[in-house]
């Protein structure tokens, strides 16, 4: 099973991408950068906490490959990383009330709540994150439900 969530936000667009995994190594966290990379193109910097996923050679190789720099945030100042903190805690408390007592579902349910928190208004940016990243609002399932063919 899953116990860990690897996320990552775009601090501009909030938009925020996250994994379920079942460690939390560098070789699957350089994976999950290079496929977001791969659809998004590479940013100019991340910022991460100084866990060992994030500080080690492999993980150097990948910043340095792609041409991207690396901050470390400040140990024990979470605003450092306040973006993904924030998300951390919209991502936790959806999940929460998306699995109910079945806490052994939770990483089936990421999805989901990956989906909510793309699609709800961002006072910050004006719009949702979904609208910014596609241009175009998301149809919500209530709005199919009830659209006139």
């Amino acid at each position: 099973g899953n116990k860990y969530i690897l996320v990552a936000v775009n601090y501009l667009l909030k938009w925020v991408e996250a994994k379920a995994l079942p460690t939390n190594d560098a070789q699957l966290v350089c994976k999950f950068l290079k496929n977001l990379f791969a659809r998004f193109g590479t940013p100019r910097a991340i910022i991460s906490d100084r866990g060992t996923h994030f500080c080690n050679d492999q993980f150097a190789k990948v910043m340095q490959k792609f041409d991207v720099t690396h901050h470390l945030a400040t140990p024990y100042h979470p605003q450092t990383s306040g973006q993904v903190e924030v998300s951390n805690c919209g991502l936790k408390r959806i999940l929460e009330r998306t699995i109910g007592e079945n806490h052994a579902s939770w990483s089936d349910k990421l999805d989901d709540a990956l989906w909510a928190f793309r699609t709800a208004y961002k006072t910050s940016i004006g719009c949702t994150p979904y609208k910014l990243v596609y241009g175009k609002a998301c149809h919500l399932p209530i709005e199919l439900e009830h659209k006139a063919y």
